[in-house]
């Protein structure tokens, strides 16, 4: 119970800080052309993160999430290939995403 509050909690913060440091300045980076693209790329980074916070079968503080374009760059680490598979599937299925690059590394 108390590690299900916990990550639930932490999704919410990740989601609330995620879209404070974005709102503020809309200032376009990156080589991006309009600053709704990079809008729609916290909020994807940000959506991947908390699913991945809340799913039992990754570890979301072990994994790194970057998105340009629509594009999510995975990296960090994962204890087996179940779990590197599970983030893939987890960022793949997310709203706004047009491609997963996988780069994580297995832990064994």
């Amino acid at each position: 119970m108390t590690t299900t509050l916990t990550r639930k909690t932490l999704a919410a913060c990740v989601l609330g800080l995620a879209t404070l440091a974005v709102l503020p300045g809309c200032a376009v980076t990156r080589g991006q052309e309009k600053v709704g693209a990079y809008i729609d790329d916290s909020s994807i980074t940000a959506s991947v993160k908390t699913k991945m916070l809340a799913d039992k079968t990754v570890d979301g503080t072990s994994i790194k999430i970057e998105t340009l374009n629509g594009e999510v760059l995975l990296s960090g680490f994962a204890k087996n290939s179940t779990e590197k598979a599970n983030a893939e599937a987890i960022a793949r299925n997310t709203d706004g995403v047009k491609r997963v690059r996988n780069e994580i590394v297995v832990r064994g």
